[in-house]
């Protein structure tokens, strides 16, 4: 499977309502594992919308995409969850999305003073074309990481006390 899976796979999804998060490939050749996280694009951070019922019907729906497809991913087994409430930013939209969340970032090597890891809240994105700057607001320090050297990315899960 290459990236052009991805971008079908991202684009099917969008079309039937939902938002692709990650894509993972794993188990073995006898029993290849696909893993998919999907989200509503309207849900607020932390809050996923996605309830049991609609991972089924994305799993149904992926099943036949894949089938369709006829490419022998429809051997994979498929699994399909929520993002969770510490959801991974993966696309740049991301980060303008859930400007003003909390957020943890992981270096691929340092990102701020020699440290691998920064957590501030999301002040937004800057720059394009593979030149995007993420802005943080760090312990009332403005921080900015480029995009490119961050190996990953979570919202923060902040506790309120609402149910």
């Amino acid at each position: 499977m290459v990236a052009s899976f991805e971008s079908d796979l991202e684009d099917f999804l969008s079309g039937i309502g939902f938002e692709l998060v990650t894509v993972e490939r794993g188990g073995g050749r006898r029993r290849p594992l696909l893993r998919l996280r999907v989200d509503r694009p309207d849900s607020p951070p932390g809050r996923s919308t996605i309830t049991v019922d609609d991972c089924a019907a994305v799993s149904r729906a992926v099943r036949q995409f894949l089938d369709e497809r006829g490419t022998g991913e429809e051997e994979w087994v498929l699994e399909v969850s929520s993002p969770g409430i510490e959801r991974p930013l993966t696309r740049p939209r991301d980060y303008v999305r859930f400007a003003g969340e909390g957020v943890r970032l992981r270096g691929f090597g340092p990102l701020v003073e020699g440290s691998k890891q920064v957590v501030g809240r999301i002040v937004g994105l800057e720059g394009e074309n593979g030149e995007e700057t993420v802005v943080l607001d760090a312990a009332g320090d403005r921080v900015a990481v480029k995009l490119a050297d961050i190996a990953k990315a979570t919202l923060v899960y902040e506790y309120t006390g609402e149910s």
